[in-house]
């Protein structure tokens, strides 16, 4: 009688439609067709035809191209070898060098707090729920400010951003926001929304570039620029009013500015002006003085030399001047008495009008 086995062997669970393919069986129907399709059917002939494959698969294993804007970082069994420039070139196939291709001449950027659509690098945007809480930020007076900002970047080292940090895009994102929430920590929330944002920008690059540099993440910060920045939506409106408030008195300010450049500068010609003349004027009447001064030394000198000669030019010079301006002239003798009794002139009138 035979033996029935208490414990039978679990059902194979590859058995039936699942089941896997026979690898061996596979490779010989292979082998049969390939020595079907060969002229004859010779075995060497197969094994020329897997060198010339095996050849081709090595050949197109071993050429790469770099794009002009990147170089690649070869590695030999996972040893770094060499970084290779733009262009065509050659490598061990199989596996044996592995290249990685970094753009290291391609502006870079991480946005913070929104998303650009199609975006083709994983690390630009935030993911999930995370631009909402990035944006969320406490000033230095306890307030609370939604802040978007963007961190353009480029790849310095790409040996140090390939190997010494364990995902750099991720560690720079991080770093980023740590630096943004420390840097608006020191700032009131009016400097933060109005006034401060050029030395938020400034303070953060420098703050970024220095913890990078201190991580050899091989990354060098171009630019940080503020993008929105907002209050949060309860006490936005609030914020709205004292923002037009500001821009208000900012531009009072510009238009007093603008009378005072207008007024100024035209007071100060007519000042200028004024001094000018009044210097010309001035030295007009001080030669005009030393003139008549010289003039008058000059005929002192004469008259001491022939007193007589001289009163009478004097006298003569002096009524060529005056008697052309006097329109009714009367010529009397003082020696005659009552000639002309109609006009009843006295002595001491004509002795007058002499």
């Amino acid at each position: 009688m035979p033996q029935v086995n208490e414990n039978p062997p679990p059902p194979n669970p590859w058995q039936g439609k699942g089941a896997p393919p026979d690898l061996d069986k596979l490779a010989t129907q292979f082998c049969k067709r390939a020595k079907k399709l060969l002229p004859g059917g010779s075995q060497s002939a197969f094994f020329i035809l897997l060198l010339v494959f095996v050849i081709g698969a090595a050949l197109w294993s071993a050429i790469y191209t770099v794009p002009s804007d990147s170089v690649a970082v070869v590695q030999r069994f996972g040893k770094y070898v060499d970084n290779v420039p733009p262009g065509l070139h050659f490598r061990f196939p199989f596996g044996i060098d592995t290249t990685q291709v970094v753009p290291i001449k391609r502006q870079l950027k991480q946005e913070f707090g929104f998303t650009t659509p199609n975006a083709t690098d994983p690390m630009q945007s935030p993911r999930g729920n995370d631009a909402k809480r990035e944006t969320q930020m406490v000033t230095g007076d306890l307030n609370a400010a939604l802040v978007e900002w963007v961190v353009q970047y480029r790849i310095s080292d790409p040996v140090k951003f390939l190997f010494e940090v364990r995902e750099p895009s991720e560690t720079l994102r991080y770093v980023s926001e740590a630096v943004m929430r420390e840097v608006v920590g020191d700032r009131t929330v009016d400097e933060v929304i109005t006034i401060g944002r050029q030395d938020i920008e400034l303070e953060a690059l420098l703050k970024m570039q220095a913890t990078s540099s201190k991580y050899a993440m091989g990354i060098s910060i171009d630019q940080v620029q503020l993008k929105n920045i907002n209050p949060p939506e309860p006490v936005q409106e609030s914020f709205n009013e004292v923002n037009q408030a500001q821009q208000e008195k900012e531009k009072l300010i510009n238009e007093a500015r603008r009378d005072y450049n207008k007024v100024i500068p035209l007071a100060e010609g007519e000042k200028d002006q004024r001094i000018r003349e009044a210097d010309g004027y001035r030295l007009k009447r001080i030669n005009e003085a030393k003139g008549d001064t010289a003039r008058f030394l000059a005929l002192f000198a004469e008259y001491e030399k022939a007193p007589e000669v001289m009163r009478r030019r004097i006298y003569l010079e002096t009524m060529q001047k005056v008697m052309p301006k006097v329109t009714t002239k009367f010529i009397l003798d003082t020696e005659s008495q009552g000639i002309l009794p109609l006009l009843n002139l006295e002595t001491k009138e004509v002795a007058g009008h002499e």
